[in-house]
């Protein structure tokens, strides 16, 4: 094994932690990702936009009104509203930088409707590749950023706490090294969940091992019931799946069944526009009764396709559907995690010099349900925040590292396990849920949790017990969270959800 000290390290290379490195310039950042910066992820692949009141007639304290609608009761009021306040700044920072946002020719945002929200107001580039578009800018002004040393190809897998108050970071190189990062702040910004899932728009290194790597250093999560799934993923079989953003169904794109029937006009006013876990659910429900289920954009795209959509368009294409003459096949599949390390409003976890952004922390502002294009407004917001806090911070200096021999943390083939586990999540801990299916996930994950497993298998199952577990102890449904014995929401459970990984273990052993 080799080690480094370095006073602050990130680890992830999506929009949170490349934005929070960019915004901690001068200060010398390491920023460690598994993958290439900038050119795959949630972030990149992200099509809808940024959330931000800029149509005559909006505010912040709307956006902030419907993000608290949407979170099913769980949202925390003060921090939605400050971030609805900062989203401007921070798109104008971006347009700063050179973000190529859609706009007139007078220089005016050409804002697009999405679910839940009462105006126009998702920032999008070129109508579906907003995601795109960011991380490309970004990635130009990283370049010129010496402050950054990059780090690609590093898997981290444990964080542990030393005695003066620094913390270390294990990673595993694809050259089979193991290097041990110690550093003054560690900033999460690993992502979501969605990989834990057998259909994800998510990529394979989304599988929470952030929030696994946190709880075993004894920090606490939040929420981590809480999946939200996409209801309008391409169903071509592909995985990840492509993702057919919500903006379609904003410009007038239905949902229909193999009959051609709008089955969602039957179970809300909003139909299309409802929140996203209604449309799952009855998404799913269609699927399950054998009507399927399919994206209808003849009517109100059609020939346009093409130029407002291209990414989409790609995709149907690739699989042999053309989105013009077409209904475009559809599924529910896990697309963000609202649960994760939880957070204060300034990004702090409760380990001291541990932040975290992006989707793997849990800072109130999605509740139970995200609002659309939330999730882009708040890893800007917040990884400003913690850049700023950082700032502030006083680094403890670094002790001598002695280098010890680390065992490879690739030797078994685990990709059985693997598979196992993303069908029962995907089976049991999915869109709908019951006490019956959670207890026989978490019995099977306890199992597998025992046997001798890499540290990415490991965290994989740590991170499925704590969504597991979250969802058995709440009997009840609530936003995203659904449970088919328990199908409405119980007044006195609108609180959230803090556990501790001994906890959820504790919980899961007794399922057996």
């Amino acid at each position: 094994m080799t080690n480094s000290a370095t006073p602050i390290v990130i680890l992830g290379g999506g929009l949170a932690g490349l934005y929070c490195a960019l915004k901690l310039a001068p200060l010398p950042v390491t920023l460690i990702a598994p993958n290439p910066v900038g050119s795959s992820g949630a972030s990149y692949w992200a099509q809808g936009g940024i959330a931000a009141a800029v149509e005559e007639g909006d505010t912040p304290e709307k956006h902030a009104f419907d993000t608290i609608a949407a979170g099913a009761g769980l949202v925390e009021a003060e921090i939605a509203l400050g971030m609805a306040q900062e989203a401007r700044k921070r798109i104008d920072e971006l347009l700063e930088l050179g973000a190529p946002f859609d706009r007139t020719k007078h220089g005016l945002f050409l804002p697009s409707q999405e679910a839940a929200h009462s105006h126009r107001r998702i920032i999008r580039v070129k109508g579906d590749s907003a995601g795109r578009a960011i991380m490309e800018t970004l990635k130009t002004k990283l370049r010129t950023t010496p402050s950054i040393t990059l780090v690609e190809g590093a898997t981290a897998y444990k964080i542990t706490k030393n005695s003066n108050s620094s913390l270390s970071v294990y990673c595993s190189t694809s050259e089979g090294q193991t290097i041990e990062y110690r550093c003054a702040c560690l900033v999460l910004a690993t992502g979501g969940v969605g990989h834990l899932y057998k259909i994800t728009t998510n990529p394979c290194d989304s599988c929470g091992a952030g929030l696994a790597m946190a709880a075993q250093a004894g920090a606490l999560i939040a929420d981590a019931e809480f999946v939200q799934f996409h209801p309008t993923a391409i169903d071509i079989n592909t995985d990840p799946a492509p993702l057919a953003t919500e903006s379609l169904r904003g410009e007038g794109a239905t949902i229909i069944n193999r009959f051609g029937r709008r089955f969602l006009l039957d179970c809300d006013h909003r139909a299309e526009l409802a929140p996203r876990d209604i449309v799952a659910r009855k998404v799913f429900e269609s699927i399950q009764q054998g009507s399927g289920a399919f994206l209808d954009a003849r009517e109100k795209i059609g020939q346009d396709f093409p130029s407002r959509f291209p990414a989409v368009y790609a995709s149907c294409l690739t699989a042999g559907i053309d989105p013009i003459t077409q209904p475009i096949p559809i599924a529910p599949a896990a697309h963000y995690h609202m649960g994760g390390v939880l957070t204060d409003a300034r990004g702090r976890s409760s380990i001291n010099n541990l932040w975290a952004i992006g989707e793997v922390a849990s800072t109130g502002v999605h509740g139970a349900n995200r609002l659309a294009s939330n999730s882009l407004l708040e890893a800007l917001v917040f990884a400003d925040r913690v850049a700023t806090d950082i700032k502030q911070h006083h680094f403890s200096s670094s002790e001598e590292i002695d280098i010890v021999s680390h065992p490879n943390i690739f030797p078994i083939d685990q990709s059985t396990i693997i598979a196992e586990i993303r069908e029962i999540m995907s089976a049991y801990v999915g869109v709908i849920r019951s006490n019956t299916g959670l207890s026989f996930a978490l019995k099977r994950f306890i199992t597998l949790y025992k046997m001798d497993n890499t540290p990415i298998v490991q965290n994989m199952l740590i991170t499925a017990i704590f969504i597991a577990a979250g969802a058995l102890t709440r009997c009840e449904s609530r936003g995203a969270h659904f449970r088919e014995d328990y199908p409405f929401e119980n007044p006195k459970l609108a609180c959230r959800t803090h556990m501790t990984i001994n906890q959820v273990l504790d919980i899961a052993s007794k399922c057996i």
